[in-house]
């Protein structure tokens, strides 16, 4: 029901607008390629995020998966700000006391750079099994190819200007 206060007094206006929500035959999905050369990690990750859960869309649902597909070349090419490669460590735990191990991120741009770029996009998902579905559809390499060519992604355009190292 919609009211509408004129002059102190409520009057009603009629239906309601219902808050449109895509069924899952109505979601279509795309392909994107993005080229992490030179790009700044978080900016990177922010913007694959946000295609993933499908926020570009006029039709986005907080509680659907309604995104594309991201597929992110050259993730060795990455970079940190502010000298963060030697300084911010990514820690994981196994759950036993004295079990907790601590990467660089440098030490992981060296020998895995497509878990830097997962981990980064990972952490600006939803958690649970909505973000764990998204996470899915981001495929990372370290090189310039992937053997996605048959889907014919786009290239997604970064704005350059705030998503590069000068």
């Amino acid at each position: 029901m919609s009211w509408l206060v004129v002059a102190g007094s409520a009057v009603y206006t009629g239906r309601a607008v219902r808050t449109y929500s895509p069924k899952a035959s109505e979601i279509r999905r795309d392909w994107h390629e993005v080229d992490a050369t030179g790009a700044v990690l978080g900016r990177l990750a922010s913007e694959v995020a946000r295609v993933l859960r499908g926020k570009h869309k006029a039709t986005f649902a907080p509680h659907l998966d309604s995104g594309d597909y991201v597929i992110v070349v050259n993730a060795a090419k990455v970079v940190l700000s502010a000298g963060k490669g030697e300084k911010k460590y990514h820690y994981r735990y196994s759950g036993y006391p004295g079990g907790i191990r601590a990467r660089s991120y440098s030490d992981m741009l060296a020998k895995r750079p497509e878990e830097v770029v997962r981990l980064a996009v990972k952490g600006m998902l939803p958690k649970g099994p909505l973000g764990r579905q998204m996470l899915r559809k981001l495929k990372v390499y370290a090189g310039p190819e992937h053997p996605h060519a048959a889907q014919t992604p786009k290239p997604l355009a970064l704005d350059h200007s705030v998503h590069r190292v000068a």
